[in-house]
């Protein structure tokens, strides 16, 4: 059986997703060592669980002030700010996006505490995501993602200039070899990983770049730029911490564009920088 499929069945994991989570953050050791998901258990090896902590009481609402860009009774788009984590995980079991959504009623997905979550952005990462208000919304928005059918258009602030004025990074990432916490090209867990790029604006010494995810993988902008010399901004992971008296990465979603899932008519939201963003951004023109 595959580890993965294997995972999914445990009481406390529940589901595939759930299962690559934990194996993402190395919380699953075979005969203790990390594996892939599609490894093939052999009898007699032993599989090693830590299961996050979880509360199991009801999602409680948090005041937020959040500007929804666009809405129906199947979906809504918001405009996440910096500093918030969309969705409990340990160490943030209060006080995230889904919180402050619940009266909005998000719906969907497999995970209770993750109700209408089909993707997601960093904690530093301001800007647009879509959010489904119906168990069936969820499956046809998680199916336009899966198809490559939702548009996710990224600005990113970086220290120096492209060879090319567009450009299309294709390099595998999973989690790193030797830093748990970091995403890299060079891990044993690779996954198909595509950004495209564009240049907005070029500057002093800084270029603004309209970014456009292919794929989703975990802080995929900001390795995939740092691999080709163009680190991001404000970036205390892969770029330049505190780089233009920034606070954290500029990096902001700023479009998204999908057809309804419904309706097949076309969905679009634009959310424009905000204003820390904007202000590192006229000190880099300075």
């Amino acid at each position: 059986m595959r580890l993965d499929r294997f995972l999914a069945e445990l009481p406390g994991v529940g589901s595939r997703g759930a299962a690559e989570r934990l194996l993402n953050a190395g919380s699953v050791l075979v005969d203790g060592a990390r594996c892939v998901k599609s490894h093939r258990l052999l009898a007699g090896e032993t599989v090693a669980v830590e299961l996050p902590a979880h509360d199991d009481g009801p999602l409680e609402h948090a005041p937020m002030a959040l500007r929804i860009a666009w809405e129906d009774e199947h979906l809504l788009v918001v405009d996440k700010p910096a500093g918030i984590v969309v969705h409990p995980a340990p160490g943030h079991a209060q006080g995230t996006l889904v919180h402050g959504l619940l009266p909005f009623a998000p719906a969907g997905g497999e995970e209770p505490d993750r109700p209408g979550i089909v993707h997601r952005l960093d904690r530093d990462t301001s800007g647009l995501l879509v959010v489904a208000r119906s168990s069936e919304a969820h499956r046809r928005l998680t199916q336009l993602v899966r198809r490559r059918a939702v548009e996710r258009e990224y600005l990113a602030l970086v220290r120096g200039r492209p060879r090319s004025r567009k450009g299309r990074i294709e390099a595998p990432i999973g989690r790193d070899r030797h830093e748990a916490t970091r995403h890299s090209l060079d891990t044993a867990t690779p996954r198909e990983a595509v950004t495209h790029f564009e240049v907005e604006d070029l500057l002093r010494a800084h270029t603004l770049l309209r970014v456009r995810l292919e794929t989703g993988r975990t802080h995929q902008i900001r390795v995939h730029l740092a691999a080709i010399g163009l680190p991001v901004s404000g970036d205390p992971v892969y770029g330049i911490a505190g780089d233009l008296e920034l606070g954290r990465q500029f990096l902001h979603a700023t479009r998204l564009a999908f057809p309804h899932p419904f309706t097949d008519e076309p969905v679009e939201a634009g959310s424009s920088l905000p204003a820390d963003l904007a202000a590192a951004l006229e000190r880099a023109g300075t």
